[in-house]
């Protein structure tokens, strides 16, 4: 399967297509860090389910692009292979009322991908425009760690409606923040702003705040870039127990302060999409 997922048309003959968008989809929003280990697969994840509880009329899509170290299927409790509809084309699976795709789904747990960059961009466009995504209002692309062929190849290939750049607060994650918004100046992706996840702790006996990674450096870091910071995501348990249990805290613990988190995000997010009124298909 994960041999399928690379073959096909190449990355060149995306770009020769120009941004095609993919059909029934109306935005694109990647979620995006330059740096691993700071919590953007879940902060993906929960995003796209607090864009459905915030509006749930919105269809809404998630896409696993991280081709190497896919978190989607253990965060949102999907196992098995999808299906392969008339048109040959991959069904997503479905969890939370959530359309998903990953590579995860496609190769066993264990397996490592040791491919080349150029097979990594072709299973990239394979997962873009071989699944039937449509119809979605938004769909939520959480994107590898760092600035390299994934981030590229699907700025090249569809048009993004924003980039939302995830980071912890300390200094040494802002300096590879900073490196995701230039590139994606670079490509001309719009950034919709910055989330400041693992802003604080809080004890939970003591209700004492720490600011373990430092305090405000995502909301300094926007200023100085002339953006907005979209949110401050707290370090709690709760969110890492419930994520590795592939039970999300938006859906598992709706009116907790961590899922509120998120909601204020997903709001914050959807007040910065530009209007489309073109039907689907």
């Amino acid at each position: 399967a994960a041999a399928a997922a690379a073959a096909g048309p190449g990355a060149r003959t995306g770009q020769a297509r120009g941004k095609m968008p993919i059909p029934g989809v109306k935005h694109i929003v990647l979620v995006s860090s330059a740096k691993g280990g700071v919590g953007k697969s879940t902060t993906a994840v929960n995003l796209a389910l607090g864009l459905r509880r915030v509006k749930p009329s919105l269809q809404v899509g998630l896409l696993d692009a991280d081709v190497f170290g896919p978190s989607v299927p253990r965060l949102m409790n999907l196992t098995g292979s999808p299906t392969v509809n008339e048109r040959n084309q991959i069904q997503p699976m479905v969890n939370f009322n959530i359309k998903c795709m990953s590579m995860g789904f496609l190769v066993n747990a264990d397996d490592a991908m040791v491919w080349r960059g150029l097979m990594v961009m072709s299973a990239v466009e394979k997962l873009v425009r071989g699944v039937s995504w449509g119809p979605l209002d938004i769909l939520v692309v959480d994107m590898p760690p760092g600035t390299g062929d994934t981030q590229l190849s699907i700025s090249q290939l569809v048009p993004i409606s924003g980039a939302v750049i995830v980071t912890t607060p300390q200094d040494i994650a802002l300096i590879d923040a900073r490196r995701g918004v230039t590139m994606y100046n670079k490509v001309s992706v719009p950034v919709l702003g910055i989330v400041q996840n693992m802003s604080h702790y809080v004890c939970p006996n003591c209700q004492h705040v720490s600011h373990v990674f430092g305090e405000g450096g995502a909301a300094r870091l926007a200023q100085e870039l002339g953006l907005e910071c979209l949110g401050d995501i707290p370090l709690t348990q709760s969110i890492r127990e419930l994520s590795d249990a592939g039970k999300p805290v938006v859906v598992s613990q709706p009116d907790g302060p961590e899922a509120q988190a998120y909601l204020r995000l997903a709001e914050s997010v959807l007040a910065k999409l530009p209007e489309k009124t073109d039907e689907f298909g």
